[in-house]
């Protein structure tokens, strides 16, 4: 009788198709969060040394509701884009300061920020947490 040369089945994965999809998986996923990425472009403002010159610097105040109010004084919400269009139709230096009162949702901050941005304001700026104080 001869030898058999049969060993039984092979139990061995073929790790080579697991590889393949794994690879395209990352290039999946990499791709999706590039083009899922959201941000805000914003500049921050410098510091003045000595006497600031120029223009007087134009605050929006967001309060909770949200009701707004430029350099003390109260502008509706559904004037707010007329109201900044009349402001900045003139003047050449573009620039907002947004502050946000205290106990606002950030997304009526954004939405104040769109706001200016459609209204032709080109640099917003944030006003820092320490410095804002509530009129």
């Amino acid at each position: 009788m001869s030898a058999s040369t049969y060993r039984g089945p092979n139990f061995e994965p073929n790790v080579t198709p697991m590889l393949d999809v794994l690879l395209v998986l990352l290039i999946v996923f990499m791709s999706v969060v590039i083009q899922v990425h959201r941000s805000i472009d914003v500049n921050l403002p410098e510091t003045c040394s000595g006497a600031c010159q120029g223009t007087v610097q134009i605050v929006l105040e967001i309060r909770p509701g949200p009701t707004y109010r430029i350099n003390s004084t109260d502008v509706p919400r559904h004037r707010l884009a007329e109201y900044l269009r009349m402001i900045y139709g003139p003047r050449p230096d573009k620039t907002l300061q947004v502050a946000g009162y205290p106990g606002v949702r950030y997304n009526d901050v954004v939405a104040a920020m769109d706001v200016a941005k459609s209204a032709g304001v080109l640099v917003v700026g944030i006003e820092p947490k320490d410095s804002y104080s509530p009129r």
